[in-house]
């Protein structure tokens, strides 16, 4: 039954179709909802008001009802504009969480719909990019009083809240749940080297086994797939500003070169930085003819898109999630997504049993925020070594594999330094 909150969604009567979606995920998030059972036992966000601004799909779907059922007051508004899965928007509304997100929606759309989830006046941030923390912090200073932390998804808004720290605008504690080992460590390798595959395959439908792909960055989500477009018959090249970074992607045998030089050569090019410009207009300009460019960072900054377009002299739709743009000599070029999240924008993300850890974490380092704001200083925070054990302990459990424990003798011994040869 739809329940009478205010929202902004596409269409209400997607909620079916969405919550079986979600019923599907849930099945392979078992950490998550081994969490979820204690939560709605010891309700540890009992009347927090939680702002959420993430990628709404059936994943963060479990997410949320995991902090509902902790007692958390949720709003939802997406952190992209592609992103959103609208039939879940459109289920978690009839689960009594206001959601503000349309798949599509435009710049100012999507600004409106963070204010909206600032308006809820939160106790706790929840972010995927910083957008929301940003806002608040231009936008609605006045809220701010009302906020005890946050917590932060994703590499660029990492990125983004440490720099707020550094110059000394940060206005309460942040836990960067990105930096988990079992986030990046998983989420961001094989989440994003599975997704990046899937989204760029249903949006074009091409075959990487004859391609030649150029991967820019070779952080976790560029080693994922980079990993994963060799594994599928692709000629991968690395290029990289890093110099251990490049000298790892070499030793794990693939093709290191300047951006400049792999573009004559590239079927195929994948951004997964978090920095501007990455694919600039020099580099478009010695393209062949047919290459196809798309960002699996955050945001749509990696590609010069407005650089392209003043250097075309038209272009079109060719196929959804493909723009085609015709340069002055007839050369073909194609954007997909617009530049955006491709693994979001033209499939669903990453596979529910991956983002499992990553929203384990989320919620454990919401608890221990409301547990701990007092001690907690206006400053960017690790998830805390305990959370991240247990996350990775809870994982193995769901997955039926036991390890070997340290005996007395062990434990003593990696603490001494009384013992050698």
């Amino acid at each position: 039954m739809q329940t009478k909150i205010k929202y902004d969604i596409k269409d209400i009567n997607l909620a079916g179709k969405g919550r079986l979606r979600i019923e599907w995920a849930n099945t392979r998030m078992k950490v998550l909802s081994q969490i979820r059972e204690r939560f709605a036992k010891e309700k540890p966000l009992q009347d927090i008001r939680v702002s959420a601004c993430l990628h709404v799909t059936t994943e963060t779907a479990n997410l949320m009802l995991t902090l509902q059922v902790g007692g958390a007051d949720i709003v939802l508004c997406a952190s992209n504009p592609l992103s959103t899965q609208d039939d879940v928007a459109a289920a978690l509304v009839e689960y009594g969480i206001p959601v503000f997100a349309i798949k599509g929606e435009d710049e100012v759309t999507y600004y409106q719909h963070i204010r909206a989830a600032l308006d809820h006046k939160p106790n706790m941030t929840m972010d995927d990019g910083a957008d929301l923390v940003s806002s608040l912090h231009k936008d609605k200073t006045g809220l701010i009083g009302y906020v005890i932390g946050g917590t932060e998804e994703t590499t660029t808004g990492v990125i983004r809240i440490k720099s707020m720290e550094e110059n000394g605008v940060l206005k309460f504690p942040i836990i960067a749940v990105n930096e988990a080992d079992t986030k990046h460590m998983f989420d961001n390798r094989y989440g994003t080297g599975q997704s990046t595959v899937d989204g760029i395959v249903r949006a074009t439908n091409i075959l990487l086994a004859e391609s030649v792909v150029v991967v820019a960055g070779y952080g976790w989500c560029g080693r994922g797939f980079a990993t994963r477009a060799r594994g599928m018959g692709a000629h991968v090249i690395v290029t990289e500003v890093d110099p251990l970074k490049a000298i790892e992607a070499y030793m794990d045998g693939f093709s290191v070169m300047p951006m400049q030089e792999a573009a004559p050569l590239g079927d195929l090019f994948v951004t997964l930085t978090g920095d501007i410009n990455v694919v600039d207009k020099h580099h478009m300009e010695a393209m062949k003819d047919g290459a196809i460019i798309c960002n699996s960072g955050h945001f749509n900054d990696e590609i010069n898109i407005p650089a392209l377009e003043a250097m075309s002299v038209s272009h079109r739709a060719v196929r959804d999630f493909v723009e085609e743009y015709v340069l002055p000599d007839g050369r073909k070029l194609h954007v997909l997504a617009e530049g955006r999240l491709i693994n979001l924008a033209a499939a669903e993300g990453h596979p529910a049993s991956v983002m499992d850890m990553s929203f384990a974490n989320q919620a454990l380092s919401a608890e221990y925020m409301a547990k701990h704001t007092k001690e907690l200083q206006r400053k960017v925070y690790i998830v805390p070594k305990e959370i991240d054990e247990e996350v990775a302990r809870l994982k193995l459990a769901s997955m039926g594999i036991e390890i070997d424990v340290l005996t007395e003798e062990q434990k003593k011994y990696l603490s001494s330094w009384e013992s050698g040869t």
